[in-house]
């Protein structure tokens, strides 16, 4: 038999050293295989909370007799709602819900104590934003509970009989813009966002890199062509490919899951270029770390993971802490998929979607900046 033909535990140990020796020269690599389990555990140990708790409330009411206090502080001292301090108005407590900064509306009506003291079982209207279907369902299902126990400590005496009654109140429940619970509402106009992060980042983040281990950047650091027009060259056709990317997917959201337009289609598409422009020039910066196409794979799975964790695609974004938050609005998604969704199912307007505006436009100019700053025109 050939000497070489037998199998070497020596040269099987020299090929596992070999390779200890490459992926330690390759510390992009040996990072992101530590980094991506401990970054998972953390963000699905911590920061992922289907049950959302401390959800910002608003009140309405003209009258602040003590069955009105006792159902305030019970709706306080609860774990579901956060109630603001005062009460508001019709319009404003409506406007609060369009524009995302109110998850709740509890509105009791006038005379609410007298009628409630006649046993006229008066009405109680909670509004709720459910174009998050799995974010409202907890906190709404447990307000009778609650409702009956605050009224137990006012209905005493000769009401005692209306507190044992299976609801001193006609709790009315408006599940605002998806009034049925459809989740395919909540989940394609995300999946609109998750979808442009994914393949606009990617396809952009191996621009640079193909050019490198195909032999041809040199031609390109070659020709006079500026950083900031080799960037724009780069990107402009992977916004028009994820502008492509963005029709298909209207189109099936309204023929496959009757996905309702309620605001204006040319203010989606607006928001929509600025989220990819966004989008490819993070790929495109990634392109100027990355040393290869499999590097850059690697730092694009390795922003997707948080995005689609901390974005409130999957799951309820008030359902995590404080510092999951924080992170999560630093993510363009997150602001992208609050603006498809107020757009398609709250039909909301330019002056509703500031706060999700800006936050793009800044986080484009910076990675942009930063892309410009990256780039040099030198292999080094």
């Amino acid at each position: 038999m050939n000497a070489t033909s037998a199998f070497s535990f020596s040269r099987v140990l020299a090929m596992m050293i070999k390779e200890f020796i490459q992926l330690k020269r390759d510390r992009m690599t040996f990072a992101m295989i530590l980094a991506i389990p401990v970054m998972q555990l953390v963000l699905f140990g911590y920061a992922i909370n289907t049950d959302p708790k401390r959800l910002p409330t608003l009140v309405t009411s003209t009258e602040n007799g003590p069955e009105v206090r006792a159902v305030i502080t019970a709706l306080a001292t609860s774990r579901y709602f956060a109630l603001q301090p005062g009460f508001v108005s019709e319009a404003e407590a409506s406007r609060a819900l369009v524009d995302g900064s109110a998850a709740y509306v509890i509105s009791i009506p006038p005379g609410f104590g007298r009628d409630l003291a006649r046993g006229l079982r008066p009405q109680l209207l909670i509004e709720a934003d459910a174009t998050d279907p799995s974010a409202s369902a907890n906190a709404l299902a447990a307000l009778p509970e609650i409702l009956a126990s605050a009224l137990s400590t006012v209905l005493t005496g000769p009401l005692a009989a209306e507190a044992a009654s299976a609801s001193p109140v006609d709790l009315v429940i408006h599940r605002r813009f998806n009034p049925e619970g459809v989740t395919a509402y909540n989940i394609v106009p995300g999946l609109l966002g998750t979808i442009l992060t994914m393949t606009t980042i990617l396809m952009t983040a191996l621009a640079l890199t193909r050019e490198r281990e195909r032999g041809t950047l040199e031609n390109l650091m070659a020709t006079p062509a500026t950083p900031l027009e080799i960037m724009i060259g780069k990107i402009v056709p992977y916004i028009g490919i994820g502008t492509v990317q963005v029709a298909i997917i209207i189109v099936c959201a309204r023929v496959l899951f009757a996905v309702p337009m309620q605001g204006s289609l040319m203010l989606l598409i607006g928001i929509t270029f600025l989220f990819i422009a966004a989008n490819v020039t993070l790929g495109y910066t990634f392109s100027t770390i990355a040393k290869t196409q499999m590097q850059a794979m690697q730092m694009t799975f390795f922003w997707f993971l948080p995005s689609i964790l901390l974005s409130g695609f999957m799951f309820p974004f008030r359902g995590m802490p404080d510092w999951a938050q924080t992170l999560g609005v630093v993510l363009p998604l997150t602001h992208y998929i609050r603006s498809v969704r107020g757009i398609m199912l709250k039909g909301s307007g330019p002056a509703d979607l500031v706060g999700e505006i800006w936050p793009l436009a800044a986080f484009w100019l910076a990675v942009g900046t930063i892309a410009l700053l990256r780039y040099r025109r030198t292999l080094d």
